[in-house]
């Protein structure tokens, strides 16, 4: 009866887990660059310790992950807009270190260095800033991801790669901070940048609010569960109590 409590508990524990990450990504449902979480969780198994020795399965708390998916472009016209086509990232500078971002919101300063909604410096495949010619109007960028003013190249955006699935960060809404050194893209066969285009955030907002209907019924059931186990052992124990 007591292994029925401990299973019921890490039940819980798993699914709280869930409802957490569902919450951020119905939050970021209209975040630009969102990427979603996700979690794994693992079967663990572990013994009665009774005479027959009967194996006993309990849940993990679970491991985030970021959803692979891309949200869908969108076309604003803008010219100071990105987006990527394919597995890679954008890189800025922030006061927390270089972090990776699917949010091509940029826009250029007075002194033409070009940064992000948040004022964070856009780096180059060199891990430098950018920096453009505000009196030479708006640049033109190829899907290369070269940057040409006046018809000359006056740089390029960087576009980035890392093993996310080794750990990583959040920063912010739409940034990532990763345990991996992130990579330079050196081969743009699969990657390349849109320009006057936004990606959106990639989260189903009816893929989530069903999951967080199935959750909710799966966190009462086991509740209930724990309930009728509590009831068990309080009868058990009169009961034993009785007969002395």
């Amino acid at each position: 009866m007591q292994s029925g409590l401990y299973v019921s508990l890490s039940s819980q524990i798993a699914l709280e887990r869930r409802l957490t990450t569902i919450a951020d990504n119905m939050a970021n449902v209209n975040t630009t660059g969102f990427r979603g979480t996700e979690v794994k969780f693992d079967e663990m198994l572990g013994e009665t310790g009774n005479k027959i020795n009967a194996k006993i399965a309990y849940v993990s708390q679970g491991n985030d992950y970021l959803s692979g998916d891309s949200g869908e472009l969108e076309h604003t016209g803008n010219m100071l807009d990105f987006a990527i086509k394919g597995d890679a990232w954008f890189s800025l500078d922030t006061p927390a270190g270089k972090v990776l971002t699917k949010d091509g919101r940029f826009t250029m300063k007075e002194n033409g260095e070009l940064v992000s909604v948040r004022g964070y410096p856009v780096l180059d495949a060199g891990g430098s800033p950018i920096t453009l010619n505000k009196a030479a109007g708006e640049p033109k960028v190829g899907a290369d991801g070269l940057i040409y003013q006046d018809g000359r190249q006056v740089g390029s955006l960087g576009l980035f790669e890392a093993d996310i699935s080794k750990g990583y960060l959040r920063y912010e809404n739409s940034g990532i901070m990763t345990t991996e050194q992130p990579r330079a893209v050196t081969d743009r066969f699969n990657v390349g940048v849109q320009q006057g285009y936004l990606e959106n955030s990639n989260v189903n907002a009816m893929h989530e609010i069903t999951q967080l209907i199935e959750v909710n019924r799966a966190f009462e059931s086991m509740t209930s569960l724990s309930k009728d186990s509590e009831a068990s052992f309080s009868e058990a124990i009169k009961t034993l109590g009785g007969s002395r």
